[in-house]
């Protein structure tokens, strides 16, 4: 079959079911999903009759249309048909954080009213305690147990597949195409509601922006509950593009899986670029940002050792990349392209490409998207990729779209003469992490606050750094003058309060401070934190914990 132009694929597409069936018609023998751990190689023939066999399997399970189906999964070519499936059903499918620990599991559950889970072997111990906290949850279904085991999927994800018809799905741009539970600067996360009309404007708005080949190779190794992946890996690379997955289930074998794949495409996180920056600074004992420029030949080595000598667009986002990374990889030339995404968007709004860039900046606009300035340098979108809103919550989603039509991004922004967007700084109280994870240190700072009664006042510090600490208050009135007895207690509070915590969010490190905070000061009248200025009062001890890597403990 001749393959239809991915920009007419996408223009005539009315959902990304259509998408699929289109790429994988056009690709029947090409390889479609791998796995980097197992080797195993699907092609897109045995990817499509995967997916009609578990969308039988999971409408014997009682799955229709509008139902909400979660995933609880790594990284892994079962992701991939699963997701598929219940598209193909008329079904919802959205992923949970598999670092997530029961009572955070259970409220988006709950706030999406999944009553089928699927997941893998490896979290049966956490599914089981989210289960015994009083989910929705009807059905636990295991992709890989026995099938005779009760409630479990073959192996093979095989099923009875009479009456799957993937060709006449019948979903429609305006279905729901997912769900991202996103962090809230306050609160518990919120679920953005993606249609497939959503993501398809996205995803033509990038080809527009930077018409890419397809039949290439990509690496997925963020978690799928994070849109990056999900657009990058699944609708864009694997849907659309027809570009082979390779799947990292484990990631510190990130590394080890790109230069063995060989991506055409690589996106990642800045503290991901960081370690690849020491990765080639390590094999080289002159200072490859001086040595590399003149010599081409070095320069090609170090693309290779790392991987990347046929990617064609490697990319940066949900966090600030340090200028010294960028230099870094425009001197090996590798250019690294900055971008401006969040989930409320269905991912990207700004783009750079290896021809249009600028270092610093996030890009310009996609094809489709509106950009503007509030008065006080809040950057708006108004875009048919956003969200259609946030899940239950009519209220927070009123103040995020406002009555026309445009979405409050929280992020404080110039556009220069030429289109060109920079973030200036966060309107909102939000930790965007070294490795791109969004949290609200005011729903940390509570947890700590409420494991006990050692602190009295605390402060969450993690923005942009690959771990979080804080700065602790005691209560000293409780404990006197015995500074060990101090410091233990809060420790074990601080132990307390990551029980219940996502890994992403544990304090590593705490400083205890001598001195009460006060209005006027560290706090504003009304009693909140003055985050800034507690940053620079105290950046001589913030910096300290920081200085000796992630291990645990005081300080």
């Amino acid at each position: 079959m001749t393959a239809i132009p991915t920009l007419a694929r996408l223009e005539q597409s009315t959902s990304l079911c259509e998408v699929l069936l289109a790429t994988a018609s056009s690709r029947l023998d090409q390889p479609a999903l791998r796995s980097h751990g197992s080797k195993d190689v699907w092609t897109y023939r045995q990817v499509l009759a995967r997916i009609g066999e578990v969308a039988s399997r999971l409408r014997q399970c009682g799955v229709g249309r509008g139902d909400v189906v979660a995933l609880l999964l790594r990284n892994r070519p079962e992701f991939h048909v699963v997701d598929a499936a219940v598209l193909f059903l008329g079904a919802v499918p959205f992923s949970l954080y598999s670092t997530a620990p029961p009572e955070q599991l259970r409220h988006v559950l709950v706030d999406s009213g999944a009553r089928l889970l699927v997941t893998e072997r490896a979290f049966a111990g956490v599914v089981e305690a989210t289960r015994r906290l009083d989910t929705p949850l009807e059905r636990v279904l295991v992709i890989d147990q026995p099938a005779a085991a009760d409630d479990g999927l073959a192996s093979e994800l095989a099923a009875d597949t009479t009456g799957v018809d993937l060709s006449s799905a019948g979903v429609g741009p305006d279905d729901l195409l997912t769900l991202i539970y996103t962090s809230g600067t306050t609160g518990p996360p919120k679920g953005v509601e993606l249609t497939h009309r959503n993501m398809l404007e996205q995803l033509r708005g990038v080809h527009a922006s930077l018409p890419l080949g397809g039949g290439g190779r990509q690496v997925s190794f963020l978690p799928a509950a994070h849109v990056a992946d999900r657009w990058a890996s699944h609708y864009s690379a694997f849907m659309t593009y027809g570009n082979t997955v390779t799947s990292v289930a484990d990631a510190s074998q990130l590394f080890d899986a790109i230069t063995e794949t060989r991506p055409t495409v690589f996106g990642a996180v800045p503290r991901i670029w960081e370690k690849l920056k020491a990765r080639a600074e390590a094999d080289h004992d002159g200072d490859l940002v001086s040595d590399a420029p003149g010599n081409p030949a070095l320069a090609a080595r170090v693309r290779e050792r790392l991987g990347l000598d046929a990617a064609t667009w490697v990319n940066t986002g949900a966090a600030p990349t340090p200028p010294s990374v960028v230099e870094f990889f425009d001197a090996v030339g590798l250019p690294l392209c900055e971008v401006l995404g969040m989930s409320e968007v269905s991912c990207l709004v700004t783009i750079s490409t290896p021809t249009s860039r600028r270092p610093g900046s996030v890009g310009t606009p996609l094809s489709g998207v509106e950009l503007a300035l509030a008065d006080d340098g809040e950057l708006l979108v108004r875009s048919a990729q956003v969200m259609r809103r946030y899940r239950g919550l009519p209220e927070k989603t009123a103040e995020a779209i406002d009555a026309n039509g445009w979405f409050h991004t929280g992020d404080v922004a110039r556009i220069d003469g030429d289109g060109f967007v920079w973030i200036v700084d966060r309107k909102k109280e939000l930790i965007i992490n070294a490795a791109g994870k969004n949290m609200s240190p005011a729903n940390i700072e509570m947890a700590l606050l409420t494991a006990g009664r050692a602190i009295s006042q605390v402060c969450v510090i993690g923005d942009r750094r690959a771990y979080n600490v804080c700065l602790v208050v005691p209560n000293r009135a409780a404990f006197g003058s015995d500074e060990a007895a101090v410091s233990a207690a809060v420790q074990a509070q601080v132990d307390a309060a990551n029980a219940g915590l996502a890994r992403v969010e544990q304090i590593k490190k705490f400083a205890v401070l001598d001195a009460e905070w006060l209005p006027g000061h560290e706090l504003t009248p009304t009693m909140k934190l003055r985050r800034r200025v507690i940053d620079a009062t105290y950046s001589g001890v913030i910096e300290s914990l920081y200085r000796h890597g992630d291990g645990g403990g005081g300080a």
